[in-house]
């Protein structure tokens, strides 16, 4: 591994730093690159999010280049997310009306809550909370999220006003809605997705999208297509302004936020973690997820000073920068530069975009998030978990997305619970050899005549004590021939709670009772130290093996 930050003594620019002049030129093009790519995409998030269209390209200015600044990460590219969007769309519902001033005022709001969220996990020790979306939660969790995103867009590539809130009553509206069709509408939808799709067939360094929602700027013009469909209209220009939101604050409207700033917070958790590590492997490098959780508050500090919604690392704009070469956070910081230039001077012809367009693009991120192969795979090897990220999906696309990520987080603790709650426990059996093969428990296998070990391959809490206790009872009951010593090969258990000690109490009265002398083998000394009171309160000093080759050398003599 690398030393990391190596030729970094600043406190910041660690994931720009060292950085030699050879590599300027690739960052720089790698820079350009994500700024063609991700500049349609981030406009298309704003019809997720329900800002208006330039906050879009303002995720990709101050946050962006504070979080690249800030971060330790070479390769975690910040900015606006689907997942968040939708998330934000989902907890303003009701509260202010789409795209209104107060509406834009809430999304800043909850930029700076979902910060306050980052920067006390940093604070508390909170960062293992990134763990407890496990990997087949998050493949249901995004696919939801992109079929909902795609569904919403319908109306939009129809030329149909659409509404209604939820997945399903907007399928129901469009359906109703059909006959009024705007054939100019759907056949630009077509055409953009025909063009992105096309471009990436060749190459996934063509912006695809980019080009299509330049070549339909031109055409609109030219055509003056406004006259038969909508268009955006003007888009303001120039420079955020930078303050605290304007609206009236009050606790009661902050804690109506909370529930919403959470599910972001935790989303933006999960995905930048499980990103930045991604990366990190990739290239032997190190970085410290403190300090980026750090890095992303501020980034998110800065998107609610800025007029625009929370941001988030972003596994698509990251591959984005990756692909074209980007090996360090100067190729954000270019980007950043050129959405400069693009506010300042080039907002005039985004004002004969067809809406059609942006709901083109849309459709197509919303696509690129479900993940029926990762489905399929889990499905395949375990089927079990499949059903959880179907669950997950259900929940995001049919009930909301807030309620998917608690259901996320709850369906990978109940998961992860069910796995410890009745682990799959085993009997050893030494070979001619000396080397311990495994049986499963429906065998009675004995070590020796008289002896059996049995493997315990979980920490021992109050959840699967029953487990223990049944099977060794069985064990015992059915054993022939009849058992005079039971081992519990405790190697992996790192943990026995109150309620597994003083089961284990019981069972070595119950053994005893029947004759049975219960003993432990290869128990962690952190676990047998921590434990030291309550076990040896149960079990004597001759009756703790360091190993099983000692176990089995005392047995031995013992039955001579």
């Amino acid at each position: 591994m690398t030393k990391p930050f190596a030729g970094s003594r600043w406190p910041i620019l660690q994931g720009v730093l060292p950085i030699k002049g050879s590599q300027i030129p690739g960052e720089l093009v790698a820079g350009l690159t994500l700024a063609a790519l991700a500049i349609p995409e981030v406009m298309g998030y704003t019809k997720i999010s329900g800002t208006p269209l330039i906050t879009g390209l303002y995720t990709l200015l101050l946050p962006m280049a504070v979080y690249a600044i800030f971060c330790s990460s070479r390769h975690l590219v910040v900015g606006a997310d689907s997942a968040t969007a939708a998330i934000l769309a989902s907890g303003l519902a009701g509260l202010a009306s789409t795209g209104s001033e107060l509406y834009l005022a809430l999304a800043g709001v909850l930029a700076l809550m979902a910060a306050v969220f980052l920067l006390l996990a940093r604070m508390i020790g909170l960062g293992f909370m990134a763990d407890f979306l496990s990997r087949t939660v998050l493949t249901g969790f995004l696919t939801g999220v992109g079929i909902q995103v795609a569904l919403g867009e319908i109306s939009g590539m129809l030329g149909i006003k659409g509404g209604g809130h939820g997945t399903l009553q907007k399928i129901i509206n469009d359906l109703q809605q059909v006959q009024e069709v705007n054939g100019y509408a759907l056949v630009t939808a077509l055409a953009v997705v025909v063009a992105t799709v096309g471009a990436r067939k060749i190459s996934h360094k063509i912006p695809g999208a980019l080009l299509a929602v330049i070549v339909a700027i031109i055409v609109s013009w030219v055509l003056d297509l406004k006259i038969h469909l909508p268009v955006l209209g003007k888009v303001p220009g120039g420079l955020p302004h930078l303050g605290l939101p304007q609206m009236n604050w009050s606790w009661e409207l902050i804690i109506r936020l909370v529930p919403t700033a959470f599910a972001m917070f935790v989303v933006i958790l999960a995905q930048s973690a499980a990103t930045s590590r991604a990366y990190a492997a990739r290239y032997n490098e190190r970085f410290s997820e403190n300090t980026d959780l750090v890095a992303l508050g501020m980034a998110n500090i800065a998107a609610g000073l800025s007029g625009t919604f929370v941001v988030n690392g972003s596994p698509t704009k990251t591959q984005m920068v990756d692909s074209a070469g980007g090996r360090s956070q100067l190729a954000p910081i270019f980007t950043a530069v050129i959405v400069l230039l693009v506010l300042l001077f080039l907002t005039g012809p985004l004002a004969y975009m067809p809406d059609a367009v942006l709901s083109a693009v849309v459709f197509l991120i919303g696509l690129d998030l479900v993940d029926l192969a990762g489905l399929r795979r889990i499905y395949n090897q375990r089927r079990s978990e499949f059903w959880v990220a179907l669950m997950t999906m259900i929940m995001v696309v049919f009930v909301g997305v807030e309620q998917g990520v608690v259901v996320a987080i709850v369906l990978s603790l109940i998961d992860h619970t069910r796995r410890g709650y009745h682990p799959n426990n085993l009997l050893l059996v030494p070979d001619e050899t000396g080397i311990m093969s495994r049986h499963p428990v429906s065998s009675h296998a004995q070590a020796l005549p008289g002896l059996m070990i049995y493997h315990f391959t979980h920490s021992m809490y109050f959840a699967n004590c029953h487990q223990l206790v049944a099977e060794v009872i069985q064990l015992v009951d059915k054993a022939n021939p009849r058992l005079r010593w039971f081992c519990i090969d405790a190697s992996a258990v790192d943990d026995v709670d109150y309620s597994a000690g003083e089961t284990l109490r019981s069972l070595h009265f119950q053994l005893h009772q029947k004759g049975v002398r219960l003993v432990m083998a290869e128990m962690m000394e952190n676990v047998r130290t921590e434990s030291a009171k309550r076990l040896g309160e149960i079990f004597e000093q001759d009756e703790y093996f360091a190993d099983l080759q000692d176990l089995l050398a005392a047995y031995r003599r013992e039955s001579d």
